[in-house]
This record gives C-alpha cells, structure tokens and sequence, in this order.
C-alpha cells in the first residue's frame, strides 16, 4: 500500500495578476505558502495552518483544490500536492505579512512569465495548470507537474 507523503500550497495573486511566492529559510529557491499534511489532517486543513505559521495570516483559501499533482521525488519517495485556490490578494498583503515560525524570510509577487526565474520547472508548471484551473472553475489532475488529458485516460 502506498504511503506518499502529502502537501499543499495556496495559489494568491494581487489584481494585476501577479502570484505570491515565499523564499523558505530551509531550502534554496521560492515557492508557493504552504507545507507538508500532518497524520489526520486534511490537505486543505494543512494549507490554512501553514499560512497562519508562514505568513501570520488567516487569507480566505477555496475548499476545491486548482491542482492535486501525483510527483515523486527521487529522494522523498511518492508525494501527492495540492494547490488550493486564495484568491486576490488585499492590498496591503505584502506589508501585512508576518514570518512568525521564522521558516520563511521573504515574500514577493511574481509574473507567472517569470516563474522559471524563481520556481523549479515542475512547480512552475503545476503554477500555471493552477492559474488554468482558476480560470476555468475546475480542478486539474497532474503528474509530474503536467495535465493528465482525455487522451491519456484509455
């Protein structure tokens, strides 16, 4: 029986359409708020408690996930991500934004062309399916940071 580890993350962006990335003390590069699922969490449970542990703040995040993401990693073993939609950002997010458990030290927005600047490529294109699915009111199933379609369903 597979016991994959499981994430999830919320998807925030200002009006111009911009998304927030956080900058992790941890670990090289940006990512999206959120973190791994604790025993007997639920996913979307987890994405709340991670941005009030991140970022200080209670943001409204969506109950349907924009992306579930079947990626294993070499390293980590099966992982199963979720990214949850939070809608737009208030104004003052930025400035409004705490580091309380001090695992992250930046935060900043992002155009989703600068992705590949910022995020390594399968979460840049798990990002985007995100913003497609937002787009869309509906939730993309991926592997590997890549829309599994009609065709490959057979």
């Amino acid at each position: 029986m597979a016991t994959p580890r499981v994430a999830a993350g919320a998807l925030f962006a200002d009006a111009a359409g911009r998304v927030l990335l956080v900058k992790p003390t941890y670990k090289s590069g940006w990512d999206i708020p959120g973190g791994y699922v604790t025993p007997g969490e639920s996913p979307l449970a987890a994405c709340r408690r991670e941005l009030v542990e991140e970022l200080g703040r209670t943001w409204p995040v969506r109950p349907q996930p924009l992306v579930v993401d079947w990626a294993p990693a070499r390293h980590e073993g099966d992982k199963i991500l979720f990214v949850f939609g939070g809608g737009i950002l208030p104004g003052d997010a930025l400035g409004s934004a705490t580091f309380p458990d001090g695992e992250i030290s930046d935060i900043r927005l992002v155009e989703p062309q600068e992705f590949d600047d910022h995020l390594p490529d399968r979460l840049a294109r798990r990002l985007r399916l995100a913003l497609r699915a937002r787009e869309q009111h509906r939730t993309i199933y991926a592997e590997h940071g890549t829309e599994v379609g009609p065709a490959q369903y057979a």
